[in-house]
């Protein structure tokens, strides 16, 4: 599925026919992604979305890159990511045991993140005493 424009991002992200997102590795993407549960590959433009890549690929070990290794805001013909590097990461994190052991490790991240926003859990209780850590500092002023 190709969209242009924008898209109900996260309301694809969990459809059951997902299989894979080809992501640029954008905070908000590569967090959707996430709490989705759904194994990734990368295609890292500029900025901090190489740093994402790496999150995703070398920590999560969720995604599979399609080897763009620089900054790129005009590129030249040695930047331009060829179509059988993308072939080869669609394959490889569609096809084969590592496949399922991604998929199986996205899944556990998305079970983790839920838990994270639930109450009682790790976010949900940050934030709570970030609020209480506000409403205390203004009841001061």
């Amino acid at each position: 599925l190709i969209i242009r424009g924008w898209a109900p991002q996260v309301l694809i992200l969990e459809h059951e026919a997902l299989g894979a997102f080809v992501t640029h590795c954008g905070w908000n993407s590569t967090l959707e992604a996430i709490s989705a549960g759904v194994p990734m590959v990368t295609w890292p433009i500029f900025a901090e979305q190489f740093f994402n890549e790496k999150l995703v690929t070398d920590v999560l070990k969720t995604g599979v890159p399609v080897g763009a290794k620089k900054w790129c805001t005009a590129a030249s013909e040695e930047d331009i990511i060829k179509h059988d590097a993308i072939e080869k990461a669609l394959r490889e994190i569609m096809e084969g045991e590592e496949a399922e052991e991604r998929r199986s490790r996205a899944w556990n991240f998305k079970e983790l993140a839920w838990k994270a926003i639930e109450e009682g859990g790790s976010s949900y209780c940050e934030l709570s005493a970030l609020i209480d850590d506000l409403r205390s500092y203004h009841a001061i002023k």
